[in-house]
């Protein structure tokens, strides 16, 4: 008789060397992030920087890494970075389990919880990567509620650029996003909810909710609702 696989949430990883960086808690990739199993698969090819410009000729190795995933288990997909989210359609038609590859597909749901008078921060590891095309909104009104902040030229963005990607403290990656922060509330100090595109940034969630108070959603949020939803 075969051995009952043990349901776990599948993570699409990008590829991170022969030494990858530790998971630090709070990255989904950290068994102790979460309350259930995680496993993981690499996209092969899937280095960061191509993942984010989006390099199409990754499709194939999302939909591989995503099968390997579900043959060891895994009862809904996410993925180690929120651009992956333009593999989202090809991934989900590929499997017969829950794909959410990117807390971007929050966006619709989060925009409907606070006043339309309100706007929405999207905070995400390279705003000059994240156009209209991954978005989706289509209601000019909506989309005038969104405001983007990236961390481009940072610390963490100038590691995961690399080939391998070397690590980033979580002292800087507090001090990227917490300048992000303070810029775009400055500008905009109608936002009344963030949401993480970066992968990288539920590392230091908790203090960024202490700093402003504020509702703060991200990848580990649309995990938890994939996995414990899942049959």
């Amino acid at each position: 008789m075969k051995a009952q696989l043990p349901r776990s949430l599948g993570i699409m990883n990008l590829e991170r060397g022969p030494t990858p960086p530790k998971p630090r808690l709070g990255n989904m990739l950290n068994p102790a992030t979460f309350d259930f199993p995680v496993i993981e698969e690499t996209v092969e090819g899937g280095w960061a920087d191509a993942v984010v410009r989006g390099d199409a000729a990754l499709e194939p190795a999302c939909v591989a890494a995503a099968k390997r995933l579900v043959e060891r288990g895994a009862v809904a997909i996410s993925a180690n970075c929120g651009f992956f989210i333009r593999h989202q359609a090809a991934v989900a038609a590929a499997v017969t389990v829950p794909v959410v590859l990117s807390s971007l597909l929050l966006l619709p749901t989060l925009l409907r919880q606070f006043p339309r008078s309100s706007k929405l921060a999207i905070l995400t590891a390279d705003s000059t990567n994240l156009g209209e095309d991954l978005l989706e909104i289509e209601k000019p009104d909506d989309r005038a509620r969104i405001v983007i902040g990236g961390i481009e030229g940072g610390a963490l963005w100038r590691n995961e650029m690399r080939r391998p990607p070397v690590p980033t403290t979580s002292a800087e990656i507090e001090e990227d996003v917490r300048a992000c922060i303070l810029r775009l509330r400055a500008a905009h100090p109608d936002i009344t909810a963030i949401l993480f595109e970066c992968t990288g940034f539920p590392a230091v969630a908790a203090e960024m909710r202490s700093l402003t108070g504020l509702p703060i959603y991200d990848v580990n949020t649309l995990c938890r609702m994939a996995f414990t939803s899942a049959a």
